[in-house]
Formats: structure tokens, C-alpha cells, sequence
């Protein structure tokens, strides 16, 4: 896993240097165009406290459902969601790995430069007050710490997965028949399945989902506040 997001950060850097040359050339006006215009770039921007409670709508490609989040739960994931929410993150997002009876995984970004933007921006855990419970969502981790931007949806009733210290931050409150038919044909991933191999898609994105075209995805995210 670790030399190809390596490889993919390295990518990211050169281009900026790329870019930063290129600026150099010119007057201030081709340094204002050499500006990242992409706000997801900069994670370090999206640090808003949440409300205690929201409610975000995901309108996929099997229809639609509501996640509500409260941040008596887990503050430091209801507050990055929030703000994940608010930027767009998640518009476009495939649902990646989707194992039945287990869980939903949502979060991997189709443009890899974002993908090796947050990919520093881990968060610290929280603790674990709600079993993950049917519908309930949680951020996925691979350790403590390192908590980014992926989400998973428990299909089921998954309490060991609290004594992992995932801890829920909101759960599906409508449309979790939607949740229950995103296709899961593909399976896991490397090395337990033939499905999306996570670490390939960080680094290379929409060219590598193209080679699962069966994946519902994510077609926008939406606080309930702010309407369609």
C-alpha cells in the first residue's frame, strides 16, 4: 500500500512545483491564475464546529437517504463530517466496498490530488459511546489516529467492531432500504476479495473505478438545512 500512495503524493508534489515554475514565468496575473482553485485541497480550512444535531441527505444512484449526526456522540467525527459535507466531499463518491450483512464503505475521492490531500488530516478518536448498531456510521481506521475521510454504514448489528474503538457518529435515520440494495457483486477488496483495491484508488481515482463500473456512487450530499 505504501508505495503507491507514495507514488501519488510524489505526483502531487511535482505538480505543484510544476505549477509554482510555471507562475514564475509570468506576471502577478499568471500568479493569480496559478492559484489552487480546488478548495478540497486545503484541509486544514475545514475546521467548523458542527450543530449538536443535523441531518445530511445522500442522493445516490439507487435513490436517496439521511444520515443524522450528533456530536454527543463523537464530536471530532460529527464536526469533520459536517464540514465534509459542506465542501462537497462526498459528491461523486463511490460506494467502494460493500460487503453483505457487514457494511458500506464510502470516501475514497475520484480526483487522487484530494486523495493525497487528506490523507495527513487524521483525526483523534473519539471514544466510543454508541454501539455500532445497525444503520449507525462510523469513520473507517487503520489504527488509532488515523482517521481521515472514509465512512462506513453498518448493515447490521456489528458490536465488536466497538471494542476496535470505531466510534458512531450518527446513523441512517431514512431510506436504509436504499443503503441495504448498493451493490455489493464486487465484494472485498485485496487481500480478502477481488474487489476495489483501496490503495489503487487513493492513488489513481476515477481511472481506476472505471474498472468496477457496477458501483453505485454518492451523486450529492446536502445538509437537510440547505435544501436540494
Amino acid at each position: 500500500m505504501t508505495p503507491v500512495v507514495s507514488t501519488a503524493v510524489a505526483r502531487a508534489v511535482c505538480m505543484g512545483l510544476l505549477v509554482a515554475a510555471v507562475g514564475g514565468c509570468g506576471g502577478a496575473a499568471d500568479d493569480e491564475a496559478a492559484e489552487p482553485t480546488n478548495p478540497l485541497l486545503q484541509p486544514a480550512d475545514f475546521q467548523e464546529t458542527a450543530p449538536e444535531t443535523f441531518r445530511a441527505r445522500f442522493e445516490t444512484t439507487k435513490g436517496t437517504f439521511v444520515v443524522e449526526a450528533r456530536r454527543e456522540w463523537a464530536p471530532r467525527g460529527a464536526d469533520r463530517f459536517y464540514n465534509l459535507v459542506r465542501s462537497g466531499f462526498y459528491d461523486g463518491v463511490p460506494f467502494h466496498r460493500v460487503i453483505e450483512d457487514f457494511v458500506v464503505d464510502f470516501g475514497i475521492h475520484p480526483d487522487p490530488w484530494v486523495n493525497a490531500a487528506w490523507r495527513q488530516a487524521r483525526m483523534p478518536d473519539d471514544p466510543v459511546l454508541q454501539s455500532n448498531r445497525r444503520g449507525r456510521v462510523s469513520f473507517s481506521k487503520s489504527g488509532p489516529g488515523t482517521r481521515t475521510v472514509q465512512i462506513f454504514v453498518n448493515l447490521r448489528d456489528n458490536a465488536e467492531l466497538d471494542d476496535d474503538a470505531f466510534a458512531p457518529f450518527g446513523e441512517v435515520v431514512e431510506g436504509m432500504e436504499v443503503v441495504d440494495a448498493l451493490y455489493a457483486g464486487y465484494g472485498d477488496g485485496p487481500p480478502r476479495g477481488d474487489g476495489v483495491y483501496q490503495a489503487m484508488a487513493i492513488a489513481r481515482g476515477e481511472e481506476y473505478f472505471a474498472e468496477f463500473p457496477e458501483l453505485d456512487h454518492i451523486v450529492s450530499v446536502r445538509l437537510v438545512e440547505d435544501g436540494p
